[in-house]
């Protein structure tokens, strides 16, 4: 339509959005449908949290707040960072949104001009080239592969670097594949990025809670102190606490790009929603040792699903250190039928038919910028899981 913004061009709607509204509308006709799509918990709000936002609707506190957080959250959230990740940041250092989502955005629109380039390795979350796009920025998407589980190497950071690089987006554990940057690994990027003072980092710590075996979570400005002054260290309670309809993301950083961002935020949605930040409160300050559980039960969870996907024909499914995702490859599976007759070509052709001839809902890999590949949440029950992958078995065992 003529009246829309240019900018509207410039994106595209969010792929796992897409699958999940598909797989809900199939289901509704009566469609026998396994959603593997949705990236959260599917565990609910701890009742401490409950309990909390109800005492804050109880009390009155349902008034506008601070545009970027109330005191009470911020200071808790300096806590965190100091007692889980040794960072020691001031309330004006800290910024509460409404989601991960808009800190990230936020800070982009705050920091991008036109041409100034930022930095993705892929496979990406979806939703990170788009927003650098609507905020004016070029994402320059570098591969890291299955050949190097899915983690960029200090090497392709250095050759992707440019004088016009503004920012380097680092998520881990990651969201899609899980993959998890050990201290050495993270080290060699940091080492990198030090010899670049031009280049700021934006890390993603959402799921770093979530992490399984002997893996132990960093953070970039944990591991080299000099990145302090350019990070923008951002995390949530969506994932670890199962909040994500809640709507709380967080960050630390530079005084003046906090400041920035409380900017945007003032003129798109001003604070967030007030009683989901005394439940956030209270998520941060109340009992944790349910993070420990729901681990463990992730970590179950990814080995049913490891092994099963290894298991099916033409399918490789590396073993993630984090996360509630796998990603496993399809190479095998190119090429060949279905057993409708659908020859698939690639890995959206490869989840299409997975789902309208088997009922499993994924998400497929261009999505992520990196085929070809599928993206599963195992972010549900055991038996679930396991009726699904046996799907997939069948499926990939049934092509020709």
């Amino acid at each position: 339509m003529a009246f829309l913004s240019d900018t509207l061009a410039r994106v595209k709607p969010s792929p796992t959005i897409a699958v999940t509204t598909k797989a809900a509308e199939l289901k509704a006709a009566g469609k026998d449908v396994i959603g593997l799509g949705a990236g959260e918990p599917d565990f609910d709000t701890p009742q401490n949290i409950k309990d909390a936002a109800k005492r804050a609707i109880d009390q009155g506190k349902t008034k506008y707040t601070a545009v970027d957080g109330i005191p009470e959250l911020k200071k808790a959230i300096c806590a965190k960072f100091l007692r889980e990740n040794g960072l020691t940041y001031a309330p004006n250092q800290i910024t509460v949104g409404t989601g991960g989502k808009q800190i990230l955005y936020n800070a982009l629109m705050a920091t991008c001009n036109p041409g100034d380039e930022v930095i993705i390795p892929a496979p990406y979350w979806v939703s990170y080239p788009d927003m650098v796009l609507l905020a004016g920025g070029t994402p320059v998407a570098v591969a890291a592969g299955i050949e190097t589980d899915f983690k960029l190497t200090p090497a392709q950071l250095e050759a992707a670097i440019t004088p016009k690089t503004k920012w380097f987006i680092f998520n881990s554990p990651s969201n899609p594949t899980g993959a998890g940057y050990t201290e050495a690994e993270l080290r060699g990027l940091t080492d990198v990025l030090m010899r670049h003072p031009h280049v700021w980092v934006m890390s993603d710590d959402m799921y770093e809670h979530l992490v399984f075996d002997d893996f132990v979570f960093t953070s970039p400005a944990q591991i080299e102190p000099g990145l302090y002054d350019r990070t923008l260290t951002c995390n949530g309670v969506s994932k670890a606490y199962a909040m994500t309809g809640w709507r709380i993301g967080y960050a630390a950083g530079p005084v003046a790009l906090i400041k920035a961002m409380g900017t945007i935020q003032s003129q798109s949605t001003s604070n967030p929603c007030s009683v989901s930040q005394y439940a956030a409160l209270e998520g941060l300050t109340g009992p944790q040792e349910f993070l420990a559980e729901n681990r463990a039960l992730f970590q179950r969870r990814r080995d049913l699903v490891v092994g099963m996907l290894n298991a099916a024909p033409g399918i490789t499914c590396p073993k993630p250190e984090g996360a509630f995702y796998v990603y496993p490859d399809i190479s095998g599976c190119i090429g060949k039928t279905s057993p409708a007759g659908v020859k698939i070509t690639d890995d959206e052709v490869f989840a299409t038919a997975l789902l309208e001839e088997t009922g499993v809902a994924v998400v497929f890999g261009a999505a992520f910028g990196l085929s070809p590949n599928f993206r599963v949440s195992y972010a549900t029950s055991d038996e679930v899981l396991a009726e699904a992958c046996t799907r997939i078995q069948r499926f990939c065992a049934a092509l020709t």
